[in-house]
């Protein structure tokens, strides 16, 4: 089609295989939408097109994403308010019938969409490499996600883990709390939750605050707009990476060194001394390191 539809924020325009979308960067608009600058959605990714009434003398063309295309959306699983849905393009009402117009063209140009994606078929967003959470800051470089206590904000069980590196290969997803909803979280799904993490073995059900696995978000702590693009090009690697066992099992070989379990006993004995760590954590602690030999 090659055409520009024009909207509030946005413009859409209109690939013979895709929807290239075009963020503005206006101070009207939402923070998540400028974080994201401009998507490319191929028309695979795309089940349906819907045209209705907006707010105050609007339409919204809104372009339905396939379950499972878009890592973004996966992440936010169903969060997002409705006006930072970035597949909504908000026109005033007197181009309607030109979105209608775009809408027909869009639709004849889907190609059958049997059930979920098997497979991303969205580029994952541009993320932030790391951000700042209520209790630590987090980073990704492209193959593992980094957690650095903040003394101010991380509870006593995440400075007894210590700090926390997550290889994308342990992973098995993401599990992204909006903050604007309520307390805001991003935990990291591993795939054994029963492999412990430093001196801590939380469970994945664990609270947020709890779990070396997660990072919480406080007022003015992880914002949507820079947690979300972060969970999303998380989960995008994680799926890439796929199932690898034998990466896992070498993990695993390298915990049982004796070296290793032996710097890990003497770590533990400093938290001990420091008053970090009680009698009965290091004892048992020291019990379950002493096992792995």
């Amino acid at each position: 089609m090659g055409d520009v539809l024009a909207g509030f924020h946005a413009a859409w325009e209109f690939e013979s295989d895709s929807v290239l979308i075009r963020f503005e960067r206006g101070i009207r608009t939402p923070k998540l939408f400028q974080a994201l600058g401009e998507r490319r959605i191929p028309l695979e990714a795309i089940a349906g097109v819907t045209l209705t009434p907006g707010r105050r003398g609007t339409v919204v063309l809104r372009a339905e994403p396939r379950p499972g295309a878009d890592p973004l959306v996966e992440a936010a699983a169903g969060q997002l308010k409705e006006s930072g849905d970035p597949y909504r393009l908000v026109l005033p009402a007197e181009r309607e019938t030109l979105a209608e117009y775009y809408a027909d063209e869009l639709r004849a140009r889907l190609p059958p969409a049997d059930g979920p994606a098997e497979r991303h078929l969205v580029a994952p967003p541009e993320a932030p490499r790391q951000f700042k959470a209520y209790d630590a800051k987090a980073s990704f470089d492209g193959t593992s996600v980094t957690f650095r206590w903040f003394w101010t904000g991380a509870s006593s069980a995440k400075w007894k883990a210590g700090d926390q590196s997550f290889p994308v290969h342990e992973l098995s997803g993401v599990e992204w709390r909006s903050p604007e909803v309520f307390e805001g979280h991003l935990r990291l799904l591993r795939r054994d939750p029963a492999v412990p993490s430093a001196v801590s073995s939380a469970a994945p059900t664990a609270q947020a605050d709890q779990d070396p696995a997660a990072v919480v978000f406080g007022l003015g702590y992880g914002p949507v707009h820079e947690s979300l693009p972060f969970a999303a090009a998380v989960l995008a690697a994680v799926r890439a990476a796929g199932p690898v066992p034998a990466a896992v099992e070498q993990a695993a070989v390298r915990r049982r060194d004796p070296a290793d379990i032996a710097d890990r006993i003497r770590h533990l004995g400093e938290l001990h001394q420091a008053g970090l760590v009680t009698d009965e954590e290091f004892t048992t602690k020291k019990t379950e390191l002493l096992s792995e030999l």
